[in-house]
This record gives structure tokens, C-alpha cells and sequence, in this order.
């Protein structure tokens, strides 16, 4: 008897668990488009104040965003949460396909790394880490590694302090720095202070002149964090060598960038896409004509599909895919969808999915559907993509 009461009690404790787990989940921030309901999903006893159901109706008047808070309650009558909504318009885009260079530059210097000085630690018990962002030294603004590294020298061995960010929020370290054998004062931190490479372009935005590129994030390489930007700049490029993806080694699309062909600015770097304005539209070939609608995640359907790329003989060419399959819950991540390279002229050039081609947009029933952002290393013909509505809102907020 007593083991069929602590069975209950745990199932019990469990399901509550899993109940206030969901409530949890709704998140406190969202885009909509115009005309497309909010939805808070099927959670027993939980509803939105305008309505008796659990949806409204957003809507917009303007290009502009339309913002308003919308509460959640239990039962119609605990308040549970605030939801912020945030309502765009869903105006078309060119979808693109095209190579294009990036460059990053920091608000400040990336630690990636940590070294002993002449077999000191002057980093040792002052809080910083790999992954925070320097910002000052001595109250003095730091955006290169040139400067943190002629701002430290400059102490003669006294102590500096450093200003620095560590998920948004500031914190300060006291270093002693250590003379070393080239006789320069160092406190034994690697930094780095941007990024550049090349990635696709995947789709401009007439109306607003905005550009969205690559449909994931550039994060650093030794720390796997978002790099923080203060600018960056969208610069033509030029594809010299396609490396064909194998199973179990990826293949990758090799250029170079012009670093003096400056085409636009870029003002985000988020887990869906290099984000910016864009203006010399001619430097890659946008026909404002071949503007699509874009498609919301319950219009895209498993099968047939097309991705455009432009790759080594600089024509813009359309290939099919076919989707596997459909997460219509991973609102939060890069990997909407499982793609499938179907084209035997594009798996001849590149073997499936390779480096570099994330970004490459995907059309499906005449619309604006999503991304290309992963492949999968032991299947290249196969990888994942981001809803095109996620990026879309993303440049919207």
C-alpha cells in the first residue's frame, strides 16, 4: 500500500513538474506578423487577457512595429506573466544566393585564451575568464588588441584595472601586469577584437534595404560564444576553390574578400543571421522583380523544394532539396528543418552541404521558406535550416 501512495505522489510530483515547466517556457518576448496569431499552445487552464481562448490577433496599420503587452493568466484569473508582442509587417524579399564577404569588429577584445608570464599568472583570483569582453583599461576604451596591449604596457608594471562584460553585464578585475622577456608589460590574456569570412547572402529586403546573411551566428572559435559587435561591413567577394563534403569531412567554399569594395554595414550578429543595410544593391545582382512573400512555419511542407546558390562561375542557379522533416517548435534554435541535397548537377560540384553555404535560401510554392545553416558531417547530402519567418522577425525587432 505505502509503495502504490509514494507511486502516486511521485507521478504526481512529476506531472507538476512537467506543468510548471511549460508555463515556464512561454516566452516573455515575441514577433508577429500582421495578422498572425498569438499562440501560447495547448497548456490546461492557461488563456491570454483579450481573449476567453488562448490567442489573439495581432495587426499593424504601418511599417512601423506595433508593440503591447499581453497577460497570461491561469484560469482567467492568476496572472501568471507579461508577454511582450511585437507586430511587423510581412513584406516580400528578394532571395539571393550569392557569395559575400563579412567583417566583424568588436566593442572591445574577446579573452580566448590564457598563458603564464615569465611563470606568473597575473589573471589568477581576479574573476576574468575566456569569453569576456574587455572594454577598458584604466577607464581607456579598448576596441583592438593593438590598443589593449599599448594600454598595459604603458603601466610600468602597475596595477591596471580592467573594465570587462560577461553576458551583458559589467565587472571589473585589478591585474598586476609581468614584464617580459621582450621587456613589455603583459597580463597573460590571448584576445581577439573581430572576425571576417565569406557566406552567403540570403535575402535583401527592398522596402527597408536590409540584408539578412548565413541564417546562424558567427561565434569565436575557442570560446563557441556570439562574437559582440560594435560594427562590421558587408564587402564583395570572389569563390576560387569549391572542396567537395565527404562523410565525416566537410567540404568548404574557399574566396577571398575585398577588403576596399565596402557594399554595407552590418548592425547584428545573432544566432539567426548576420544582419544589415545594403547599399550598392548592383555589386550583387538584385532583381527587385523576383520578390517572394515569406512563407509562415505551417505553409511549408515536407518534399520538394529549391535552394539558390551562386557559386564558382558567378551565376545565380537553382537546385533541389527535399525536406525531410519539420520542427515547428524549435522557435529558438537554427535547426527548423531536416533538407536533403536531391540535385545531381549541385552534388557533382559540392558533394552535398559544405561550409560556406549556409545562408543559401530555400523557395518552396513560389515563397520565401528559410535557410541553410548546418550539415551533417557523416551525411553531407543531408542538414538542417531556420525557418525564413524567424529570420525575417529577428531583422524586424
Amino acid at each position: 500500500m505505502n509503495f502504490i501512495k509514494k507511486t502516486l505522489l511521485i507521478t504526481m510530483l512529476l506531472l507538476a513538474l512537467i506543468y510548471t515547466t511549460n508555463i515556464l517556457s512561454i516566452p516573455t518576448n515575441i514577433v508577429l506578423f500582421e495578422n498572425e496569431e498569438l499562440n501560447v499552445g495547448e497548456i490546461f487552464g492557461v488563456c491570454l487577457q483579450e481573449r476567453k481562448a488562448n490567442t489573439v490577433m495581432a495587426s499593424s496599420s504601418s511599417n512601423n512595429v506595433e508593440e503591447k503587452t499581453v497577460a497570461v493568466k491561469l484560469f482567467n484569473v492568476i496572472k501568471i506573466k507579461d508577454i511582450h508582442v511585437s507586430t511587423i509587417k510581412n513584406s516580400k524579399v528578394v532571395p539571393l544566393g550569392n557569395s559575400i564577404g563579412i567583417k566583424l569588429y568588436s566593442n572591445g577584445v574577446l579573452v580566448i585564451g590564457m598563458t603564464e608570464i615569465e611563470g606568473k599568472k597575473p589573471y589568477e583570483n581576479t574573476g576574468i575568464k575566456e569569453g569576456d569582453l574587455i572594454t577598458q583599461v584604466d577607464n581607456i576604451n579598448v576596441t583592438t588588441t593593438a590598443e589593449l596591449i599599448e594600454n598595459v604596457n604603458k603601466s610600468n608594471g602597475k596595477n591596471v584595472e580592467i573594465k570587462y562584460l560577461r553576458d551583458g553585464d559589467e565587472y571589473i578585475a585589478n591585474i598586476e601586469p609581468v614584464k617580459a622577456k621582450d621587456n613589455k608589460y603583459k597580463i597573460g590574456l590571448w584576445v581577439r577584437d573581430g572576425a571576417c569570412g565569406i557566406g552567403t547572402a540570403t535575402y535583401y529586403e527592398p522596402e527597408t534595404g536590409k540584408i539578412a546573411t548565413l541564417g546562424h551566428g558567427i561565434v569565436d572559435k575557442d570560446t563557441a560564444k556570439l562574437i559582440t559587435i560594435e560594427s562590421g561591413e558587408f564587402v564583395t567577394s570572389s569563390i576560387t576553390k569549391i572542396k567537395k563534403g565527404e562523410k565525416g569531412t566537410p567540404g568548404e567554399i574557399r574566396g577571398i574578400i575585398d577588403d576596399e569594395h565596402i557594399i554595407g554595414k552590418i548592425s547584428q550578429n545573432t544566432k539567426f543571421g548576420i544582419y544589415g543595410t545594403l547599399n550598392k544593391t548592383n555589386s550583387i545582382n538584385i532583381n527587385t522583380e523576383n520578390s517572394l512573400e515569406v512563407a509562415l512555419k505551417d505553409e511549408i511542407k515536407l518534399g520538394k523544394a529549391t535552394i539558390l546558390l551562386c557559386l564558382d562561375d558567378g551565376i545565380r542557379k537553382e537546385y533541389e532539396i527535399s525536406i525531410k522533416k519539420i520542427y515547428k517548435n524549435n522557435s529558438d534554435n537554427n535547426k527548423s528543418m531536416l533538407i536533403e541535397i536531391i540535385d545531381p548537377k549541385l552534388i557533382e560540384k559540392t558533394g552535398g552541404i559544405i561550409q560556406g553555404m549556409s545562408g543559401a535560401p530555400i523557395i518552396q510554392n513560389g515563397k520565401f521558406i528559410g535557410a541553410i545553416t548546418h550539415v551533417l558531417v557523416n551525411n553531407p547530402l543531408q542538414g538542417y535550416a531556420v525557418f525564413g519567418e524567424i529570420m525575417v522577425k529577428q531583422m524586424g525587432q
